[in-house]
């Protein structure tokens, strides 16, 4: 990829601002967490009596880190709805969600800084093919269908891939970015070498308008403060752009060790985690007033406008919420393996399972 020197010195600085940002802010939300539980009916017990109790049917439980791929957003709705809700709880597990500030959530999994992580299925696959392979699978996908797409601002004109010749992408340097904006691009008859690629200022959708001609976007999350700030964009849909793109993204995944050693823990816990995003599809709103909390930075309207959006797709074309099929990661992973991310084709079974999911 073009720039690489300057795509590692950018990737450095993101990871050490999130880092910060990401410590504080759940440092704050724990607070929060814990200032906002509410006080159980009296039932005549004194409040230390009550507190004691509360800490023995703590102490009963089982502890559970989750790590997340970003901030709280709402992909990640139905882990919050299900912390708050209890369903944790009742399935006997005491979950802590944190952000990532180490390094990439896929290698702290696989060295069991925590028991469960969000990633991706390039990211995934990414590291089963590498020369050392990380130890992990996914064993839920958290939406069905890949959201995301190319946005340009509307003034500019550019409605496909073969308007990209000679225009600037601003992105993230991730591993399968280039192969994606190459095969697009391709497929149009466009010339890929003309596109110009950087690395985003962090700068968001404002930076199209003279910064950058292109940038990849999430439709429940990037296109929805669009529409908030009437800041008007043509938006590509991945999918449409090509069959094979259409993966699962994110997921969640654990290691080996822990799927191999506590089978039972991660079929409570993914049975918890269904119930939340069956609550989030049912209840749009409802789930984004619960996200807010753990999540204040962000407006509630906002929230609620990006839940209305993903709900629909958590399960869309899926029978049960997680599931995830050979297809869709044979279908990645041979792209991937055509246009040179990765130099051989991992088999589907060795990147996920469905075995943990509940029935």
């Amino acid at each position: 990829m073009k720039n690489k020197k300057l795509l590692a010195a950018a990737m450095a600085a993101v990871m050490m601002v999130t880092a910060g940002c990401g410590g504080q802010k759940q440092e704050e939300t724990q607070k929060a967490v814990t200032s906002g539980v509410e006080n159980r009916e009296s039932d005549g017990t004194s409040a230390s009596e009550g507190s004691n109790e509360e800490k023995s049917s703590q102490e009963e439980l089982e502890d559970v880190t989750v790590i997340l791929d970003y901030v709280a957003n709402t992909n990640h709705t139905g882990m919050y709805v299900a912390l708050d809700q209890g369903y944790y709880e009742d399935q006997g597990l005491n979950v802590k969600i944190i952000e990532p500030t180490e390094g990439a959530t896929a290698t702290l999994i696989s060295v069991g800084k925590g028991d469960f992580g969000i990633s991706y299925q390039e990211d995934v696959t990414v590291a089963l093919a590498s020369k050392d392979p990380l130890p992990i699978k996914a064993i839920a996908a958290i939406v069905q269908h890949n959201t995301s797409g190319f946005a340009t601002y509307a003034d500019k004109d550019i409605h496909s891939p073969k308007d990209f010749e000679g225009k600037t992408y601003a992105g993230w340097g991730g591993p399968g970015e280039e192969a994606v904006l190459k095969a697009v691009m391709e497929k149009e008859g466009a010339d890929f070498s003309k596109l110009n690629m950087v690395i985003s200022d962090g700068s968001g959708f404002a930076a199209l308008k003279d910064k950058a001609d292109i940038m990849w976007f999430y439709e429940g999350w990037d296109v929805v403060k669009c529409k908030m700030s009437d800041f008007p964009i043509n938006y590509m849909e991945l999918r449409q752009l090509d069959q094979r793109l259409d993966y699962y993204t994110p997921v969640i995944i654990a290691s080996n060790k822990v799927l191999e050693e506590k089978p039972e823990m991660v079929k409570k816990f993914l049975k918890a985690t269904a119930e939340g995003y069956e609550y989030a599809i049912a209840n749009p709103e409802d789930s984004a007033v619960i996200l807010q909390k753990y999540a204040p930075d962000y407006p509630l309207d906002m929230l609620q406008m990006s839940q209305e959006y993903l709900s629909s797709k958590y399960m869309e074309d899926a029978d049960t919420w997680g599931t995830m099929k050979d297809s869709v990661w044979d279908n990645y992973t041979e792209f991937m393996n055509e246009y040179g991310v990765i130099d051989k084709v991992i088999p589907a079974a060795d990147c996920y399972t469905n075995e943990f999911l509940p029935e």
